[in-house]
């Protein structure tokens, strides 16, 4: 049986002029590429509190506004990758997560940050499921 990690997909924005505004992460560790925040929900966390632990740690934003998006999805893993022993992939739950502060990201994983509008950001985001979440909170944050 194929065992998925569990976790969050995080799409953060900020609102500047009433202009939506998305903060996507360059990928440097394990490959490279544009991102949303992601992670693992750890032992005894709740998903609400893995979304406030990955913004954290990724970026050093304070969550003013936490929606979850009520969507699932998974990606598996690439094959050379070795990172979560026993796991095929991730199956995660997306949230759109509405931010203030100043980014400081995460130096291990990431060598820099951009916002951007939607159309740039669903351009730049290396995943299809990235996309596809993007474009729902998109939609939602629109309608």
């Amino acid at each position: 049986m194929k065992k998925f990690r569990k976790g969050v997909l995080v799409i953060v924005y900020k609102l500047e002029n009433s202009e939506i505004s998305y903060l996507l992460l360059k990928r440097k560790l394990h490959w490279i590429g544009w991102e949303s925040v992601k992670g693992g929900i750890e032992k005894g966390e709740s998903k609400i509190q893995a979304v406030k632990r990955e913004l954290k740690e990724e970026t050093n934003l304070k969550a003013e506004k936490i929606v979850d998006m009520k969507i699932r999805n998974r990606f598996f893993y690439p094959k050379y990758f070795h990172g979560w022993p026993g796991y095929v992939g991730m199956e995660y739950k997306i949230f759109a997560v509405k931010v203030s502060g100043k980014v400081r990201f995460y130096r291990i994983e990431h060598s820099g940050f951009r916002w951007m509008n939607f159309k740039q950001a669903y351009a730049k985001l290396t995943f299809k499921e990235q996309k596809d979440a993007l474009k729902k909170v998109n939609e939602r944050l629109n309608s």
